[in-house]
């Protein structure tokens, strides 16, 4: 191999190298499935390779998908995990009991009713504030004695708010608070959060990461190791809630054509965004990609080269008659999930609590790879 050193890959040749895997042994460049669980010694005991002791963090297919993810995002580290509510967990398992923090309003129902169940067991305090207004983060600390974490989700999913990701760092490190973002839906192909003052990143690999509706996996990213990190990696560690190789193997796999699937659903996200809002069947569409959209301005700001492909709508009509959109479709599939090769579509009211305040007439929309206008022409039969 030429000794001509490259100079820093962009992120379509990162993920396509795969962290330029080469087997030594055979000269095989994809990563092989390594499904040992625990790793020999040799007569005096010392481990034969010192980076693999035991396969709850010592698996080199899930270490080799942590290295790429960590560059993607580029932060310091990254670990896996078996979901990405198991990797959301896992931030919250290290506060102590009498911490407060502070959640958006609007986002993704998982997390939404999960913290409100554990924090309220471990005696953790919420605050709320509006996504679209990153300012209100600051009135939503107001009485407590300190916070120690500030959630951000953007766009939040399904109300597609936009929050200023390096405005919300801010008024979270003036309080000495850390500013983890949830940045599953744009990816860091189009935002990269610890670039803007987040300290921690997280990700259900199970959507765009992977892309391909075939794996559940979870990451979080660090900007710097420090002992907040070391706390979550302990955890990590303790509970064992990795991924099986088998699964770290088909995330890598997935991220190789990372940069061009986002790219690609991102282009036909924008171009239906923008051909639904000439139906008058539709009410309203939201997508931050779309100038009429609130947080357009701080979206350009923050995403760089797409919008992401997800995207909501509202009916001209009630719960009854925006389901009735949904079943007329053929190529779309009704499913839950987001961020595959296939576009999915989903009436959150069904499946989210009144108190979400998520309306009858929306509908989700997880935009995958199939040419324009066949998608267009499925969505147009059922909308007019």
């Amino acid at each position: 191999m030429s000794s001509y050193t490259l100079k820093k890959l962009s992120q379509a040749t990162l993920v396509a190298k795969a962290d330029d895997y080469i087997d030594t042994t055979t000269g095989g460049i994809t990563p092989p499935i390594i499904t040992s669980t625990t790793y020999a010694r040799d007569n005096r005991y010392h481990p034969i390779n010192d980076a693999n002791l035991y396969g709850r963090d010592d698996n080199p297919s899930f270490i080799q998908a942590e290295r790429v993810i960590a560059e993607l995002e580029q932060g310091e580290e990254a670990l896996l995990f078996a979901s990405g509510m198991a990797a959301i967990a896992c931030i919250f398992y290290t506060l102590g009991s009498g911490s407060h923090v502070v959640l958006p309003d609007s986002m993704y129902w998982g997390v939404f009713s999960w913290t409100r169940n554990y924090c309220d067991r471990a005696d953790i305090r919420i605050s709320y504030y509006d996504p679209a207004n990153a300012e209100s983060i600051a009135d939503a600390m107001q009485g407590a004695a300190r916070t120690d974490l500030v959630w951000v989700e953007t766009p939040t999913n399904p109300m597609m708010h936009v929050t200023d990701i390096a405005l919300a760092a801010d008024i979270a490190h003036q309080a000495d608070a850390m500013l983890v973002v949830d940045n599953t839906t744009p990816t860091p192909i189009f935002t990269q959060p610890l670039t803007m003052g987040a300290d921690l990143v997280v990700h259900s690999a199970t959507k765009t990461l992977n892309g391909h509706s075939d794996v559940l996996a979870g990451a979080i990213v660090t900007k710097e190791v420090d002992e907040r990190w070391e706390k979550i990696s302990a955890e990590r560690h303790g509970a064992g809630a990795v991924p099986g190789a088998f699964e770290a193997w088909l995330l890598l796999r997935g991220m190789r054509t990372l940069s061009l699937r986002a790219e690609r659903a991102a282009q036909n996200t924008m171009e239906i965004a923008t051909r639904l809002q000439t139906l008058p069947s539709i009410a309203q569409v939201l997508y931050p990609g779309l100038e009429s959209h609130p947080g357009y301005g701080v979206a350009c700001k923050q995403m760089n080269g797409g919008f992401g492909s997800l995207l909501s709508f509202l009916v001209d009509g009630d719960a009854k008659q925006t389901l009735a959109v949904a079943g007329k479709l053929n190529l779309v599939i009704s499913a839950t999930s987001l961020g595959g090769v296939e576009t999915l579509i989903e009436h959150r009211h069904s499946v989210e609590p009144p108190e979400t305040g998520v309306p009858e007439n929306l509908l989700r929309l997880a935009v995958g790879i199939e040419h324009i206008d066949d998608l267009w022409d499925d969505l147009h039969q059922a909308l007019t």
